[in-house]
């Protein structure tokens, strides 16, 4: 695990979050103003940093697996703790976001693939990783 690596990582999940935020709410003509957006992105944001908190995740941060952590972690505590402060969960809201954060989270990594599979380093690591 290099820093580097997991500080892409955690930028690149920040800006998935962000532009699943972004466009939900404008879909839904609300207020573009930044504390709207990090009121509704906060508990996304919160959930994606403890998914960090998982081994696998910070040994190969961009890593597709990683991915398959990140994701249904960041759907379920965001939902939950969306929930708990709103005192509902739509059905359809739930749905929509694990397939957004799904397209996101998961696609930026599968774009990322050759960075983190490339050639190794004589050091025997990956660019990303290294």
């Amino acid at each position: 695990m290099s820093y580097r690596a997991v500080l892409v990582a955690a930028l690149a999940d920040t800006v998935a979050v962000g532009v699943f935020v972004a466009v939900g709410r404008a879909s839904h003509a609300e207020s573009e103003d930044v504390l709207g957006l990090l009121t509704t992105a906060a508990p996304f944001l919160l959930a994606a940093a403890l998914a960090r908190a998982v081994p696998l995740v910070r040994r190969v941060p961009a890593g597709l697996r990683a991915g398959a952590v990140v994701w249904p972690v960041t759907v379920v505590a965001g939902l939950a703790v969306r929930a708990a402060v709103t005192g509902r969960l739509p059905w359809v809201f739930a749905l929509i976001t694990a397939a957004v954060l799904g397209v996101l989270l998961l696609g930026w990594r599968a774009l990322a693939r050759p960075l983190v599979r490339g050639p190794a380093s004589p050091g025997g690591t990956t660019r990303l990783a290294a």
